[in-house]
Order: structure tokens, then C-alpha cells, then sequence
């Protein structure tokens, strides 16, 4: 494993096990994100659940590979729904997203490479 492999999974996962922390607590900024977006808020729990299992995913990958790759594309999917939610009610308030969104494609980049 390069240390490129294990920095860029570990930041991915804790970047969205804490999102996912904030979806699951119920805490105000994903409730205005959820509002904003003009989505029910009772999508925070399954978001937040959805993020917990990508970031389980990336950290179970360093021992089953093919969970690890399947996790980072799942996050990326993720991210691009959530790139599509922003733009269809016209916000362009993206510099969080493109944090996140980056760090999970490149440990996606990463994971193929290492286990190419």
C-alpha cells in the first residue's frame, strides 16, 4: 500500500463519517442544506446512513479490496447526485462540495491504481 493509497482513503473516510455524523445527530446545517435544496427533511437520516456505509466502505477496503473500490465509487455517485440536487435549485455555493467530491475521486483515482 503507497502512502498516497492510505492518506487519501483514511481523509476521504473521515470526511464523510463526519458528514455523516452531523446527517445522523440531526444537526442544523444538514437540516438547512436539506431546506435548501428543497428536499423532506427526513432524507438526513438515509443520507447520513448512505455516508456511514461509504466511509465503513473505504476503511473495510484495506482488507477487501474490491469493498474499498465499490465504496469510493459509490461516495463519487453520491457526490454527483449531490452536485445535481445543488444546480436544480440554482445554487452555486459549491466549495464544500468540491472538497468532498475531490478528495473521494481521488481516493477512488488511488484505489484503482494501487489495486490495478
Amino acid at each position: 500500500m503507497s502512502a498516497a493509497h492510505v492518506t487519501l482513503t483514511i481523509a476521504a473516510a473521515v470526511l464523510t463519517g463526519s458528514a455523516a455524523v452531523f446527517y445522523l445527530i440531526g444537526h442544523d446545517y444538514p437540516k438547512s442544506q436539506l431546506d435548501m435544496k428543497r428536499l423532506p427533511r427526513s432524507c438526513g437520516p438515509v443520507l447520513g446512513a448512505v455516508l456511514t456505509a461509504g466511509a465503513a466502505g473505504l476503511l473495510v477496503g484495506f482488507v477487501v479490496p474490491l469493498l474499498g473500490t465499490l465504496a469510493a465509487g459509490g461516495l463519487v455517485l453520491y457526490f454527483v447526485g449531490a452536485l445535481v440536487a445543488h444546480l436544480r435549485v440554482g445554487s452555486r455555493h459549491l466549495v464544500g462540495w468540491a472538497v468532498f467530491f475531490a478528495v473521494t475521486v481521488a481516493a477512488l483515482v488511488v484505489d484503482l491504481l494501487q489495486y490495478r
